[in-house]
């Protein structure tokens, strides 16, 4: 296979046109998503959009295990430590910078991007990979699909809009998946909103073949989707999908969470008694997660209740060079998935042990509106 972080590819279809495919190409890391994968994207996107025979997108991951884990933070962890391991809370965060701007800005790409663009959600989607996903026309998932944001496990946060779109979700559920990292499988993600449609995975060459034949109209944006649409419509077959774990439980979820405090929602949930394997693996893994984290997740959804998702974009990339720079971070990569011994050291022993001021400095905008890296972000632009 080709070591090309992105394979390009454009499908003819019957009527003259072209869908444009793009494929993350790192299965060995489960195609995290990398610097040079955004760039590469972009560019591709940006070129698609223009070109009128282009008449939509398809994104996948290669291999048969993820779309995408996330994004490449080994290769931010890399970037803060490579002058030594002593370099305190001054870690020069220009990597750091670099990667979640363009991050970011290609996450609202896909949100408002011209054409129908279908991400193929089979496997592993995690993070990073959930950003791309996220704001994708059609977001499909199969049999398969597992989807996280396990950032309390390495001292971040769930970022990538999801200050945004955790909180559009039924009261209390956004926190409690930012607060536990829980894994969700495609009939949850159907039933949350985050996904549009269950392909089987054997159908994946079929639906690819379907689209190519489809009928695209006079290439307006309202023929194009409906060409796209007529396909999957035949194609979707939601009794593949396995049970669901969020919705048996949306009364207790909201139990636990909706309508209370951090401290107060963090705490039941450690205390919660129900004998259920998918609840027991989620308090645990808040157990073990970031104590900052915790409190972050909570604050960041408080805030982009009512804001618009260019400014939670703007607000979560400030926030997470913080993070880079003077949080967790560092410690989460490095016990996790650099000397892999899963026993972080966290700057705070207990979520009620940060200080408010710790979080505050967190916060705190890194610059001021009119030179914000990403003060674009909707400008000409709209969601939905």
């Amino acid at each position: 296979m080709s070591d090309l972080a992105v394979l390009f590819d454009e499908l003819p279809t019957r009527d003259g046109g072209r869908i444009g495919v793009a494929t993350l190409n790192a299965p060995k890391s489960l195609n995290a998503l990398s610097l040079e994968m955004i760039r590469q994207l972009e560019a591709k996107l940006e070129a698609w959009a223009m070109d009128r025979s282009v008449v939509a997108v398809w994104l996948e991951g290669s291999g048969d295990k993820a779309f995408c884990a996330g994004g490449d933070v080994v290769a931010l962890y890399r970037s803060l430590t490579e002058e030594g391991e002593n370099r305190g809370a001054g870690r020069d965060g220009i990597f750091a910078e670099t990667y979640f701007t363009a991050e970011y800005r290609l996450d609202y790409r896909i949100h408002t991007y011209p054409k129908p663009l279908m991400v193929w959600g089979d496997g592993i989607v995690m993070g990073g990979g959930l950003g791309l996903m996220a704001g994708g026309f059609q977001r499909l998932v199969t049999e398969t699909t597992r989807i996280a944001m396990p950032e309390i496990t390495i001292g971040l946060y769930p970022d990538i809009g999801a200050s945004w779109f955790l909180g559009r979700m039924p009261t209390g559920v956004g926190a409690y998946l930012g607060l536990t990292g829980a894994q969700l499988n495609a009939r949850d993600a159907l039933d949350l909103g985050m996904a549009d449609r269950l392909i089987p995975r054997e159908r994946r060459e079929a639906l690819l073949g379907a689209l190519e034949e489809a009928n695209y109209g006079d290439r307006s944006l309202p023929a194009l989707r409906a060409g796209v649409q007529a396909v999957l419509d035949d194609h979707e077959d939601r009794r593949a999908a396995p049970p669901g774990q969020v919705w048996p439980h949306l009364d207790h979820i909201q139990a636990l969470v909706g309508r209370v405090d951090a401290a107060t929602a963090i705490k039941r949930i450690l205390r919660d008694t129900i004998d259920d394997g998918w609840l027991a693996a989620n308090r645990a893994r808040l157990e073990d997660g970031c104590p900052m984290s915790a409190q972050l997740v909570w604050r960041m959804l408080e805030r982009h209740a009512h804001s618009s998702l260019a400014d939670a974009f703007r607000d979560e990339l400030g926030l997470s060079v913080q993070c880079c720079r003077q949080g967790d971070f560092v410690e989460g990569v490095r016990a996790l998935l650099v000397d892999k011994d899963k026993a972080p050291r966290w700057k705070h022993d207990s979520v009620a042990g940060v200080p408010a001021a710790d979080i505050q400095a967190l916060m705190t905008p890194l610059w001021p509106s009119e030179s914000h890296p990403l003060r674009d972000l909707g400008v000409g632009h709209r969601v939905g």
